[in-house]
């Protein structure tokens, strides 16, 4: 069980996360004065965040074994499952094509590389491009975009817009007709608004707000709703 998942405040979790304390076994080989020195807390609070980590310690074992026995999935239903997965593409066919199809919603794809290479761009396209309609070959989302740098341009998002738009209109909505009806159901302010953006200033605060998502999409119930939301994190 990871450290992320226990009911404790924001603040404290991202502290034992900093500390290097990531699992319940970690904790699990830690005294309360060793902890409170390592969190920079009172006595008091490091052992009250221990009896949390050994309750739900404790319930996580009693799980277990009921999740042994009916979790098992067989290889077939397994490659099935990755055949049938949906993904956002990148705007970029040989990228899309080195990517399996595009950025998979299932998984956590890392974008790594030097300033400049266009990681922020990469980003905003997909925040962009999971909106896209299912009958457009998209999936209909929304998108969650938590920035740490403030590179975030909310002008380079409507271009981008702009652009995923005026494609559809090209490459899939051949008859005159259907031309109007997406210019008037597609427009470019949609997409930035379906565009949730979080701002964070430190490590603590982007913990803070990755354990915070479930309960603003709780909170934002057509998040939820999305059939696959998409969430950047920079």
């Amino acid at each position: 069980m990871e450290v992320g998942s226990l009911p404790l405040s924001p603040t404290q979790r991202g502290k034992l996360i900093s500390a290097g304390y990531t699992t319940l076994l970690s904790l699990s080989l830690v005294s309360p004065h060793q902890l409170a020195r390592d969190l920079n807390v009172s006595h008091e609070e490091a052992i009250e965040i221990l009896k949390i980590a050994l309750k739900n310690g404790k319930m996580g074992e009693s799980n277990s074994t009921h999740s042994v026995v009916t979790g098992a999935q067989s290889a077939w239903d397994m490659l099935h499952e990755e055949d049938m997965m949906r993904r956002i593409t990148t705007s970029c066919g040989d990228l899309d094509n080195i990517l399996g199809g595009g950025i998979s919603c299932k998984e956590v794809t890392e974008i790594g590389g030097v300033p400049g290479i266009g990681k922020t761009q990469l980003g905003i396209q997909l925040a962009v491009n999971v909106q896209i309609p299912v009958e457009y070959g998209g999936l209909g989302g929304k998108a969650v975009y938590i920035d740490t740098e403030g590179s975030f341009m909310v002008e380079r998002v409507y271009q981008i817009a702009e652009a995923c738009v005026a494609n559809i209109m090209e490459n899939h909505v051949p008859q005159r007709k259907d031309a109007r009806v997406c210019q008037k159901t597609m427009q470019c302010n949609s997409f930035l608004e379906n565009i949730f953006y979080f701002r964070i200033c430190s490590y603590t605060e982007q913990i803070a707000a990755v354990n915070y998502l479930d309960k603003f999409i709780e909170e934002h119930k057509d998040v939820g709703k999305a059939e696959h939301p998409v969430s950047a994190v920079e």
